[in-house]
């Protein structure tokens, strides 16, 4: 069941009226219910895992408050980050370990037959994971008592809105709020219901309908004779994905934090106008943002941050993009984008001190100018890199790069586009989708109104319309599109 389909508007509103109509000792059998439900729509035979790193990481939880000896908490947290853990590579990665060492011994001359298990990738498998570690972790630093009640750790766990693409939550945000009595608010209905839209319309009318684009170059890069190929279309479909991956994740979020939002609890958030970063640093600061604070938490400061000289800071940095690139894919794309990444977080270290200088040498400040200089660089870099990322093997990716640099001879620019299917019609929707899509979040989604009063004003009124037009417009390209299209967050 994904967000974008006629079963999850029938789940949602259902889900919402027993909410409300239930006594709160109640709400919490009924939530938990109904994300085990969510989520046995994809894998109902998986349903197993989440139970089973649900149960082993409350126990060990437990045993670790109770423990007098350090060595028995270190043991038990041990326990609760192999078992999970294991389960993660297990299911993620292991054909591709196998596939990887099969490739290198091939290199030396060992013929091996290939070897690989028919596994399924469980839906949402490395978010609840993370928030699973999380709550172990955070028990055993002292930061938390364990939770004694098991319906609402696993509640936690599994919470419908953020199980399968996040946010990723931290356990002292999210179980507080679950065990709460959250009364019917308008404010928080109404913010919640625009986060829907906007979400849906991010979704559906945008990363959607971009999407067909993005496919034609990046799955015909290695097809003969293909003539959707050249650096003009490279170019413009990884700039297409760009904005297909913001609005695919970002729509999600949306949709998730408002579907908690009507219900009175608020997750985090997670994106926060990631493409009009100043730096790379700033970028992962306002992209997947509790993605990059989890990393930061639990792998980067227990390594030691900045604390033990640069020459540590920058191989912590570095050891950060590279888990980050294993954690999104168990492919050699996403391992070689994270590592583009901690080369630009290194780079950007390295010569700030040498840019500082410079700007006010030159007197620069905040000139206009320069803070558009510096977005527009920092954007290329991480466009740059998503070719990397959506490149479907390493071996396309190679293919693509070098067609940017090198496949500009005789490009025929309005062939190129018609051979996309992007005719005029077709360039004055996706800018229009894409203009009212970034108004919408700029407007609406970074800006929530956190007023109990609430008064149409003219430009509450403007909002309301194009809210309603962009869900009209989304639920119509739906219908016309033969179904809906899952979230590119899944697979992660």
């Amino acid at each position: 069941m994904v967000f974008n389909s006629f079963s999850f508007l029938i789940f949602f509103p259902a889900v919402l009226l027993l909410y409300r109509v239930l006594p709160k000792r109640a709400r919490w059998v009924m939530l938990l219910a109904a994300s085990y439900w969510f989520y046995m729509s994809w894998q109902p035979e998986l349903i197993w895992l989440i139970l089973f790193t649900t149960a082993v990481s409350y126990l060990c939880g437990l045993g670790i408050e109770k423990a007098r000896g350090k060595k028995i908490r270190k043991l038990l947290l041990a326990v609760a980050l192999l078992s999970s853990l294991s389960v993660l590579f297990f299911f993620k990665y292991f054909n591709f370990v196998c596939g990887s060492a099969l490739s290198l011994l091939r290199i030396f001359g060992l013929e091996l037959p290939d070897f690989s298990l028919n596994l399924i990738l469980p839906v949402g498998i490395s978010f609840y994971t993370f928030q699973t570690l999380s709550y172990v972790i955070d028990v055993y630093r002292e930061k938390m008592p364990a939770e004694r009640h098991f319906g609402y750790y696993a509640l936690y766990v599994a919470f419908f809105p953020q199980l399968v693409a996040g946010p990723i939550e931290r356990p002292e945000n999210l179980i507080p709020q679950l065990k709460e009595d959250h009364p019917f608010s308008a404010a928080d209905s109404a913010e919640g219901i625009k986060l829907m839209a906007v979400g849906f319309f991010k979704k559906v009318a945008v990363a959607d309908q971009l999407s067909k684009y993005v496919e034609a170059v990046y799955n015909g890069v290695n097809s003969a004779g293909s003539e959707t190929v050249n650096g003009f279309t490279v170019i413009l479909a990884t700039l297409l994905f760009a904005v297909q991956i913001y609005c695919d994740f970002s729509g999600y979020t949306d949709i998730a934090i408002g579907c908690a939002r009507v219900m009175g609890i608020r997750l985090m958030q997670n994106f926060n106008a990631p493409y009009s970063a100043l730096s790379i640093r700033d970028f992962w600061r306002r992209w997947h943002i509790s993605l990059t604070s989890w990393f930061t938490d639990y792998i980067y400061i227990p390594l030691g941050g900045s604390r033990k000289g640069r020459v540590r800071q920058y191989a912590n940095i570095f050891i950060v993009f590279l888990v980050s690139g294993i954690w999104h894919g168990a492919a050699w794309t996403y391992i070689i984008w994270g590592i583009m990444h901690g080369i630009y977080q290194m780079a950007g270290h390295i010569t700030e001190p040498w840019r500082e200088s410079l700007r006010v040498r030159l007197r620069i400040g905040d000139n206009p100018a320069y803070l558009g200089l510096r977005r527009f660089a920092t954007f290329g870099l991480v466009t740059f890199a998503w070719v990397a990322f959506r490149a479907n093997s390493p071996a396309d990716m190679l293919a693509l790069y070098r067609t940017l640099f090198t496949g500009w001879r005789g490009i025929d620019i309005f062939g190129s586009l018609s051979s996309l299917g992007l005719g005029v019609t077709e360039i004055i929707t996706a800018a229009l989708s894409v203009f009212v899509a970034v108004m919408l979040d700029r407007q609406i989604a970074l800006k929530p109104r956190e007023s109990a009063q609430l008064k149409l004003t003219p430009g509450r009124a403007v909002a309301y319309i194009a809210l309603v037009w962009a869900i009209s417009s989304a639920w119509i390209i739906l219908l016309s599109s033969g179904g809906p299209g899952s979230f590119i967050y899944f697979q992660f």
